[in-house]
């Protein structure tokens, strides 16, 4: 964690510890800050404006925390035809959640903002990944959740550990935008800002 970065401290705008071991992988020194947003969607707002606005909101509340510096801030939607999904919070949903996704296509929506708070640029994207579920029985559905516990997650399952094994493809520009953190645009726009990567 010793690259240099050359406009100040960096933020990331989120409690999610899947975020942050995300941006580990960049070896720069960060802090993480919780944000107080409502992430409520807006009437008729689509998923890649809605996770656009949220991740361009959770990096400006942190950016008036932190008035010089890179915040880094994001959010993710699930989608299944024009329902967004959201995280199911327990064992119950959970299972219904994978019931329904069942031998379905979703598509992942990751929204990706970064403010520069000391000039009040921002750089926003929303990253698509589109995700087929295998056909999956009641058992093997209740099996996965035992084990992984996956109830912060949309769409109910963690593609980066045992989740893998409920799938049939994944199709996207990055493979990090499905755990929730773009770290291809992200390198792209902290480039922008000035930080030295790799």
């Amino acid at each position: 964690m010793n690259n240099p970065h050359t406009a100040g401290l960096i933020i990331l705008a989120s409690s999610s510890p899947y975020r942050r071991a995300l941006l580990e992988r960049l070896g720069l020194p960060f802090t993480c800050h919780r944000p107080d947003v409502d992430e409520t969607p807006m009437p008729g707002e689509s998923p890649p404006v809605l996770v656009k606005r949220l991740a361009r909101e959770k990096a400006a509340h942190a950016g008036k925390i932190y008035p010089e510096a890179i915040v880094i801030g994001s959010d993710q939607v699930a989608v299944l035809n024009a329902d967004i999904l959201t995280k199911p919070g327990n064992h119950e949903r959970a299972r219904a959640q994978l019931q329904q996704l069942s031998g379905r296509k979703v598509i992942f929506q990751t929204g990706l903002c970064v403010l520069n708070s000391t000039s009040g640029s921002f750089q926003v994207d929303a990253i698509a990944c589109v995700v087929e579920f295998r056909k999956l029985g009641i058992a093997e559905i209740e099996r996965y959740l035992s084990l992984e516990r996956p109830y912060a997650c949309a769409g109910s399952f963690k593609s980066e550990g045992l989740g893998i094994s409920l799938l049939a493809s994944i199709q996207g520009v990055d493979p990090t935008a499905l755990i929730g953190l773009p770290l291809i645009r992200l390198c792209e726009m902290l480039r922008n800002e000035g930080v030295k990567l790799p």
